[in-house]
């Protein structure tokens, strides 16, 4: 199971290494030889990442040394240590606001060098993909992960017995809500507890009746975009939704987390459910025969003259390498995050159920663990004329907690659209 920001869950922080021996940009190992260290996320990906750190090391004098950390804290920790002797040479993040303080702290290297030198290093990525980690027209990070693209689930059995098909636009998911409470189901699965869930709907709507330009525009500290007639458009338009009853009465009690919004949706009590990709796999593991029969998935519904492309896409990119600008070895990094666009690598993130965003993952797709459903986000994610990054990992850490409060407290009526704008408008942008 992969989330949308940084792991949710109960997990309690637990170094996998000894900070004394983590980076210092690199130095020596006990044994004497030259080495750098890379801190990844601790998850089960890490195996992947273990072979193709033992792959690089076979034939580098220079040895990589893989790092992690698991839990909860990934970004906590990171901030403590990047700017101290433990700092690691290459960190795992997610792009946009989750390295722009770093890059601003001038502490990350530029990697337009590495990719002059090797423009694999960028044409080898998918370009909606990549740009997540430009940051003022420069490239601060390397995919080395799966896409998780946002998508509307659904039961496909709940949906046909209430006469409803996947929605194709706004109007359509608007009936198909009248319909199946006309069937006593909670027409859209919500886990609301947790928050990030319910902004993924901010998300769509703004880009469906905005287009992207409005949220790059905020992103870039232009406060007067969240007052915009098209932002109190798209605020109406969830008020219209959460008013028609569409999420029920209590979806602030519930949590995708811990099973609870994908078990309404494969019991058949809830029609749709809006979630990164990785819900196929939450619903594999539950339920692999209502995941194999029963649950299908489209693309957000297109909003009737909004100005954003029905085939744009908002989720979680990708994640990313980035480079601290203190390494002492840069020349054997860019040769370890070549192995990011190698066939091995993509092979590999297949195999564990990630889908790279590598412009060679095409041709392996039918090695995936579900081919059908591998290749459809593949296309949804190379056709996409814009992949927003979440909210929230967009935008720098410190606001995360707003922009979940303001999102929650807008969707269960604590505030109107006046006071989720001001919440919005307040948000720091670097």
């Amino acid at each position: 199971m992969r989330f949308p920001r940084t792991l949710v869950g109960g997990v309690t922080l637990t170094l996998a290494f000894g900070l004394a021996a983590c980076g210092g940009g690199g130095g020596a190992s006990s044994t004497g030889a030259a080495e750098f260290h890379v801190l990844v996320y601790g998850d089960a990906t890490n195996k992947v990442e273990k072979r193709l750190v033992d792959e690089f090391n076979r034939t580098s004098k220079v040895k990589a040394v893989l790092d992690t950390i698991p839990g909860a804290d990934y970004q906590q920790k990171l901030q403590t240590i990047i700017n101290t002797p433990q700092a690691p040479d290459v960190f795992f993040n997610w792009g946009g606001g989750s390295i722009r303080p770093y890059v601003d702290a001038g502490l990350l290297l530029p990697l337009d060098g590495f990719t002059k030198k090797d423009p694999k290093l960028a044409a080898a990525f998918l370009p909606s993909v990549y740009n997540t980690a430009v940051i003022k027209g420069t490239p601060y990070g390397v995919p080395m992960r799966g896409t998780q693209p946002v998508l509307l689930f659904h039961n496909k059995k709940v949906l046909a017995d209430a006469g409803v098909r996947p929605p194709r636009t706004w109007a359509e998911l608007l009936d198909a809500v009248r319909a199946l409470k006309a069937k006593g189901v909670t027409p859209v699965a919500l886990g609301g507890g947790d928050k990030w869930p319910t902004l993924m709907w901010f998300e769509y709507l703004y880009d469906r009746v905005a287009g992207p330009g409005l949220f790059a525009k905020a992103l870039e500290g232009d406060r007067s975009a969240w007052e915009s007639a098209d932002s109190r458009k798209a605020l109406g338009m969830i008020e219209e939704l959460v008013d028609a009853g569409a999420f029920g009465g209590n979806f602030d009690s519930v949590k995708f987390t811990d099973g609870g919004s994908p078990a309404l949706l494969a019991s058949g009590r809830a029609g749709f459910e809006l979630m990164g990709s990785w819900a196929y796999a939450t619903h594999q593991e539950a339920d692999a025969e209502f995941a194999g029969k029963d649950l299908g998935y489209t693309t957000f519904p297109a909003v009737d003259g909004g100005k954003g492309d029905p085939a744009n896409l908002v989720g979680n990119t990708n994640n990313f390498y980035s480079v601290l600008k203190k390494t002492r070895h840069p020349e054997a990094v860019a040769e370890f995050l070549k192995l990011m666009y190698s066939d091995r690598f993509v092979k590999e993130q297949l195999s564990v159920g990630n889908l790279p965003t590598t412009t060679n993952t095409e041709k392996f797709l039918d090695t995936a663990a579900n081919p059908a459903y591998s290749r459809y986000q593949y296309q949804l994610v190379e056709k996409a004329p814009s992949f927003q990054l979440s909210w929230d990992q967009a935008y720098p850490p410190a606001a995360i907690t707003p922009i979940h409060q303001a999102v929650q407290q807008f969707f269960n009526g604590q505030t109107d659209a006046d006071g989720f704008i001001k919440a919005m408008q307040s948000l720091p942008t670097a």
